[in-house]
């Protein structure tokens, strides 16, 4: 134990109170002890106060209870809490509690009190000082911004009682308040929940004292006068529990004197005023002083010689109150800690009443009416200044949550793939909501679901909306599809920003001398020419280490003005989230403003810029930033890459991006949380939503939550990509992987006719069995020779070590023999488990034993590995994928790719992981190929660079980067009822 307590007791006595109205604020609120210059004298205010007529209130006299032992109260109290934090910060080496304490006024003796007593316990103090005069409203505003601050795990209030309105302490948050003022305190105390709520140190410190000084408080009668409030009743409350009889009383009331005789203990609860007489108190009886103004009054009246000798005096009462609000800080922070830890959230989920038939997704969406999303997030874990809503259900989280849950054990990380998809899709998505459905809504374990944003492209094309299906969907379904909270919209601006800098830098530099763009890339503003941050960056790239603008030699001034583009290698296309094939291949530059530059370019999807990869692989703002900038948009004249930095856009690309790095929180139908964050593609880029919803989803479930996470496509493109991909971004380690297949998409594989978005399925889909020249064939034979795609899908996710449960998502013309089948011969194919799930039709409900098997799965120990060493030369790396994953014989390289691999080698770039955009309707390049193609060699017609993301991506045969519309898209069933302003027919 310090040696600093035992002075600090003394000195705490000899406190002196800033007096007169010259007092500064600054003066008031300034902590330290002033000691006596007198060795040995009184430290005024405990060894006596004169009374009127020569009594004494005596603390160190004859029969006075607190002389022998006050210090080592105090001691073991302040020692105990010690000794709690210390095991505490045994297991979480950065976790200090701070108290925060609000005053309004000038009682530096507490504001001491609480320094030093916390200081000596090994709390931290942040003392905010307001005006004396501070008004209710600048209180409570004060007092939300502690409840908001994790840092902060107590608060406390030192202002007038004037100001101490139940309005401002129940602005407290009753987890914070340690001083147990709020009414939720004060209730729990009274119903005898005291290990559950905080109890008012005050009143505790004087029901001990008066304890510790001997006297028996079973039987005794007990007075308290002039308190009001919370320590009215706190005292009453504690004394009753003693066997004490209570009286609560006002200073002006006639029979003040005869309760006075009556009383075996007087706790004062405020001043006494003057005009009540000493003498009316009898002689023994025990006062407790809990009002810090006594000190400064005077007990005036009655006879002289009358002995009020059992003083237990204000300095005390409040020394050991401040010890135990120590004790009650080091209370909130162990609560706070096992808040930190796992728990189960205590959601409130939303009831499902399934129909039959099953209405349309978006009938299914509107009939349900989502939680206000700050009471989600609330429920999940996180503080009212880590979200910002965007209107009624969907709100960005901030970044600041991963810090605050650092210490937090991830949960489990579950990975939605498929089998090779129909063109209209397997219902990863479905399965991937219905899952977390089942295990929130049903098996109450903690899980959040990660999806991809939909761009809408396949929206108002041929796919429709991507928030999954009949009653495992994300709600509202028409803001999950529409515009969300604009983070595509912030992409398409971040990247034709880009691409306006590119083409403006070539045509400004071939129409300028070197002095002339020198001159305006630095202008002098005001007199003064400096260089921009991100131009001395550029300085130090080329490495001239020069900051004054005017002492650049005419070589310097060249190299520093001059990209040197070279048109033809420029790789960065602007693009558009909408699907018009008509921008596949345009010429631009025909105005006569650009001076005869113009040049052949493209429009590819808003999903396929490398902005929307880098938002979806970054895992902070600030490697946002550096990812940008090192985004590689052509190579100049000499084959050295030209990046965004180089531009000198990187700035105004990450402002633009600065809010669509949170990830969007939404909620299925059953109230469970999804993140929406991202939405590459998974045949022409990496297919996964971002790193960062991930990881803070995983802090938020707790050690045994569970993430569950979908990559686009089939096991052979999107799953492959985030292992290879992803999980060497962010470093997490998954679980399982969960195989979607369905009978529909078994059957083509096995053999069935082709199956055509938006044209009614023939009848080997919908039927069991078919009739053939008037003999009736069992179409299960299609099922059993299909099933050889799945078997090869749950080989390729045990190339990584992961356990494999296969989910077969039923549809409602599926057969219990087709079912079954499928079952058999995914776990004869080495699935840990096969199950038939029914989300679609019954919700989370329909998943509870995919949810089962799942959990199970995750128990076993993972044995995660790459496919390939990163180090690889490209080709070798692309061979990897193409053998291993595809099942090719071989890969061919065209001229062109194998002339970008050597550039890409030379820059550098050559230790990236591969990024193959191929079809995703096929394991082969050739979409028609259905099953397990064999024996096919692999063309890589283009090899193209993400640098900023971190990939080289391969383009396999002819791949289209940004699709077209069909004949009859889906926009032809979209409209606005222009009275209810409700979203028809999106699908």
């Amino acid at each position: 134990m310090s040696t600093r307590l035992p002075l600090l007791l003394r000195q705490l006595g000899r406190q002196q109170l800033p007096s007169g109205p010259a007092c500064r604020l600054r003066e008031l609120c300034r902590s330290g002890s002033r000691s006596s210059s007198s060795g040995g004298a009184d430290p005024e205010g405990l060894r006596g106060r004169q009374l009127q007529d020569g009594q004494t209130f005596s603390s160190h006299g004859p029969g006075n209870p607190e002389a022998p032992g006050m210090d080592s109260i105090v001691r073991d109290v302040i020692h105990n809490s010690k000794e709690v934090l210390s095991l505490l910060q045994e297991k979480n080496p950065a976790f200090k509690p701070v108290l925060a304490v609000i005053q309004a006024g000038d009682d530096n003796l507490m504001q001491d009190m609480n320094q030093n007593l916390a200081k000596e316990a090994g709390l931290d103090i942040t003392h905010i000082c307001l005006p004396p005069d501070s008004g209710e409203d600048e209180i409570i505003d004060e007092i939300l911004k502690i409840n908001e601050d994790p840092r902060v795990h107590g608060l406390t209030l030192q202002i007038s009682e004037d100001s101490l309105s139940s309005k401002v302490l129940n602005a407290l948050k009753p987890e914070k308040d340690v001083d147990g003022v709020t009414d939720v305190n004060l209730g729990k105390l009274v119903r005898g929940d005291a290990p559950e709520c905080f109890v008012s140190p005050l009143a505790k410190a004087a029901v001990e004292l008066a304890e510790k000084s001997g006297i028996t408080l079973d039987g005794k009668k007990v007075l308290v006068i002039g308190a009001h409030g919370p320590l009215e009743a706190a005292l009453q409350c504690l004394f009753q529990r003693k066997g004490s009889m209570t009286m609560s009383c006002p200073w002006a009331i006639p029979q003040l004197p005869d309760k006075l005789q009556e009383a075996d203990i007087v706790v004062l609860g405020s001043p006494k005023p003057e005009e009540i007489p000493a003498a009316w108190i009898p002689s023994g009886t025990t006062i407790l002083n809990c009002f810090h103004d006594f000190l400064s009054g005077k007990l005036r009246g009655g006879s002289p010689g009358v002995p009020v000798n059992r003083l237990i005096a204000e300095e005390s009462v409040r020394l050991l109150a401040a010890a135990l609000r120590v004790q009650n800080m080091v209370s909130s922070g162990r609560r706070w800690l096992r808040e930190q830890q796992h728990r189960r959230w205590r959601l409130h989920c939303l009831k499902l009443q399934p129909l039959s038939p099953v209405p349309s997704d978006i009938e299914i969406s509107r009939g349900q009416t989502p939680k206000a999303v700050d009471v989600l997030a609330k429920e999940i874990g996180l503080l009212a200044d880590e979200i910002e809503i965007y209107g009624k259900s969907k709100a960005k989280v901030q970044l600041s949550l991963l810090e605050r849950l650092k210490d937090q054990t991830d949960g489990k990380y579950v990975l939605v793939a498929g089998i090779t998809p129909t063109p209209l899709g397997e219902g990863k998505s479905t399965v991937t909501i219905g899952l977390v459905q089942a295990l929130t809504a049903h098996l109450n374990v903690n899980s959040f679901a990660c999806l991809r944003q939909p761009s809408q492209g396949p929206t108002f094309g041929v796919k429709g909306g991507a928030a999954g299906g009949g009653y495992a969907q994300v709600i509202p379904m028409e803001e999950f599809n529409l515009h969300l909270t604009g983070d595509i919209h912030a992409i398409t601006a971040a990247n034709n920003l880009l691409a306006a800098a590119i083409d403006t830098r070539i045509l400004h530099e071939s129409t300028q001398t070197d002095k002339a763009l020198y001159n305006r890339l630095v202008p002098l503003v005001n007199g003064v020419r400096e260089f921009s941050e991100i131009q001395l960056s550029r300085l130090k790239k080329l490495g001239i280490h020069k900051t004054d603008p005017s002492t650049l030699t005419e070589e310097e001034v060249r190299k520093f003005a001059r990209l040197n583009i070279d048109p033809s290698t420029i790789t960065w296309q602007r693009v558009l989230d909408t699907n018009d094939r008509f921008l596949r291949k345009i010429t631009i530059g025909q105005g006569s403003t650009e001076k005869g530059y113009s040049r052949q370019a493209q429009f590819d999807i808003a999903v396929a810029s490398e902005i929307m990869a880098v938002l979806a692989l970054t895992d902070s703002l600030t490697d946002m930033k550096e990812r940008l900038g090192r985004m590689v948009v052509a190579s100049d004249k000499d084959g050295q890459p030209v990046t965004a930095e180089d531009l000198g856009v990187t700035g105004a690309l990450t402002v633009l991006m600065k809010d669509a790095i949170k990830p969007n929180l939404m909620q299925t139908l059953e109230g469970t949380p999804v993140f929406v964050h991202a939405g590459p593609f998974a045949n022409i880029a990496h297919g996964n939503s971002s790193v960062l919803a991930d990881k803070i989803a995983l802090k938020l479930v707790g050690e045994e939550g569970f993430v569950v996470t979908e990559a686009g496509f089939g096991a052979d493109i999107g799953m492959e990509k985030f292992f290879n991909i992803k999980c060497r971004a962010s470093g997490l380690v998954p679980n399982v992987v969960v195989l979607v297949a369905t009978v529909r998409a078994l059957k083509m594989h096995g053999g069935g006719p082709s199956v055509t978005a938006g044209v009614p399925l023939k009848k080997e889909y919908t039927e069991e069995v078919k009739r053939s020249n008037g003999s009736v064939q069992s179409n299960i034979q299609l099922v059993a020779d299909g099933c050889c795609n799945l078997q090869k899908q749950i080989q390729i996710a045990q190339l990584f070590g992961v356990p494999v449960v296969v989910a077969l998502n039923v549809f409602k013309t599926d057969t219990r023999a087709e079912i079954d089948l499928v079952c058999e011969l995914a776990k004869r194919a080495g699935a840990f488990d096969a199950v038939p799930c029914y989300h679609w039709s019954a919700g989370g409900k329909g998943s509870v034993d995919l949810a089962r098997a799942v959990r199970e799965a995750a128990n076993k120990r993972s044995r995660f590995q790459f496919l390939y060493d990163v180090q690889l030369p490209i080709v070798e790396k692309i061979r990897v994928i193409a053998q291993t994953v595809y099942g090719a014989k071989d890969i061919e390289l065209s001229p062109e790719a194998q002339s970008k691999i050597d550039r890409y080698t030379q820059q550098g770039f050559g230790n990236l992981p591969i990024c193959m955009a191929k079809t995703h309707l096929s394991l082969s390049h050739e979409p028609d190929k259905k099953g397990v193609p064999r024996d096919f060699t692999l063309p890589i017609s283009d090899v193209r660079a993400s640098i900023g993301a971190g990939f080289i991506y391969p383009l396999v045969g002819t791949m289209s980067t940004m699709p077209g519309l069909p004949t009859r898209p889906c926009f032809y069933d979209i409209d606005l009822d222009t009275e209810t302003e409700q979203v028809k027919g999106l699908f």
